[in-house]
């Protein structure tokens, strides 16, 4: 063999077709790159898919109006269902009323108690500011604020 072709040593040659084609194979940084962007990909996914439950998936409390009745020009009546997960669980609400442009002219804090069904039906009055044309519950949530936690 002559010494362009790299044959009869054990040195990696320098020239000739063993230079420009080796026999041994390393892994390339191209395959590296494409395990570790798959990977990347693939948890990004899975994060993507936890958020996305975690904010559409039904969620723990909710309250929805059932019915309001304009009592006077300073007072609305608001009948609703709160739907709960756990009936153990106090629950607080948020009804309001608005005016014709849908501005809030009253608002009030509700406490719903532990104990009971997992669908509880209500109705409280709230005081306005200005006379009102829809009742409506705002949002319900588990975290009760001190304040209206009943007195032991």
């Amino acid at each position: 063999m002559s010494s362009s072709d790299g044959g009869g040593n054990d040195r990696a040659p320098r020239s000739g077709p063993r230079a420009t084609y080796p026999t041994e194979r390393t892994p390339s940084n191209r395959r590296r790159w494409f395990y570790v962007a798959s990977v990347v990909v693939v948890l990004l996914g899975l994060g993507i898919a936890v958020l996305g439950y975690k904010q559409f998936a039904d969620p723990e409390v909710s309250g929805d109006a059932t019915a309001f009745d304009i009592v006077s020009s300073d007072t609305v009546s608001v009948q609703y269902t709160v739907n709960r997960s756990d009936p153990d669980d106090a629950v607080s609400c948020v009804v309001r009323a608005r005016e014709q442009d849908g501005s809030e002219v009253g608002r009030r804090e509700v406490l719903v108690p532990a104990g009971g069904e997992i669908q509880v039906g209500a109705k409280t009055e709230v005081r306005t500011s200005a006379p009102a044309v829809i009742g409506e519950v705002f949002g319900c949530t588990t975290n009760v604020p001190p304040y209206l936690e009943p007195a032991a």
